[in-house]
């Protein structure tokens, strides 16, 4: 093998391995909300209402803020739909429950400047979904009649992934 042989040789490997090498650690593993979870965490909001004798519409996003899985029962409004993704959109931008968010907003002049961004909504039914404290996405119950309801449908709904941790919240505010 000649050196120019040899050269062309060790280029080529590191142009082949190098890239790779340096990705793999400029990545960063982390948990992810899976199809069959948002399933079940959809299911189970809509079973915590109808413990209340209501009816209700839910989203549930990744962690990237899309949606994994939208139910609305057919006696919830339509305009449910978008109340419940935004509700869920605005738990996971802010990692906040939204019903927290609706009553810190109602004191205080810099949070309520949050309803000014057109994709939030701070009405309670929004609940981030974390695990190991890292946000893997949120859920959004709209309809149920009323916010305390709809975030108690939420909340509810977590129970039924054990791997979600329990979501810090202080509905006393």
């Amino acid at each position: 093998m000649t050196s120019t042989t040899a050269l062309c040789a060790a280029v080529l490997a590191t142009a082949i391995a190098g890239p790779c090498t340096v990705a793999a650690a400029d990545l960063v593993p982390h948990p992810a909300l899976t199809l069959a979870a948002a399933s079940r965490l959809a299911n189970a909001a809509g079973g915590a209402c109808r413990q209340l004798d209501r009816t209700i519409a839910v989203a549930v996003l990744d962690g990237g803020g899309h949606l994994l899985v939208l139910e609305r029962d057919p006696a919830v409004g339509p305009h449910n739909i978008e109340a419940a993704r935004r509700k869920a959109f605005t738990a996971l931008s802010t990692r906040t429950a939204t019903l927290d968010l609706a009553r810190r907003a109602a004191r205080d002049a810099d949070s309520r400047n949050l309803n000014t961004l057109p994709e939030l909504l701070l009405l309670g039914g929004g609940v981030p979904l974390m695990s190991a404290g890292q946000p893997v996405g949120a859920i959004g119950v709209a309809g149920g009649g009323g916010a305390g309801n709809d975030h108690a449908c939420a909340l509810a709904a977590l129970a039924a992934v054990p791997a979600l941790d329990q979501p810090v919240t202080h509905s006393r505010e």
